[in-house]
């Protein structure tokens, strides 16, 4: 199952993609964990505010959802939250990124909740 979109840090969400490009969809992932664990309400809040990301032009697609407890060794089930972001090409992330709906979001609700974000990138 892929989760995943939002920051590229909990610093600061401006980052630009760069280096090769096929130029094609974008899957923006992010994984959150919360700075109180398994905390229902605060996972709420930061699915809310993914999907109201649908909003911003850019954006394809929005998938969030908390995370699936698991006994297999591969999968990684310590974080809270994941979030997949799907956009058309690099310039539309880059564009999803600086936009103001997102940036608020970030500070109003992502780092006052969040501990640690993972990000991963992938071209379609």
């Amino acid at each position: 199952m892929l989760f995943g979109v939002l920051l590229v840090s909990l610093s600061g969400c401006s980052g630009v993609l760069s280096g090769t490009s096929t130029g094609g969809r974008v899957n923006h992932i992010v994984l959150c964990w919360l700075k109180e664990p398994g905390n229902i309400e605060h996972r709420q809040r930061i699915i809310e505010v993914s999907k109201s990301f649908r909003d911003i032009p850019e954006v394809l697609e929005v998938r969030a959802g908390q995370v699936i407890e698991s006994d297999r060794g591969i999968v990684d089930d310590s974080f809270d939250v994941g979030i997949c972001i799907t956009l058309g090409n690099a310039e539309d992330m880059n564009a999803y990124l600086d936009h103001p709906q997102h940036r608020k979001a970030v500070e109003e609700v992502i780092k006052p909740l969040v501990e640690k974000t993972v990000v991963y990138d992938i071209f379609e």
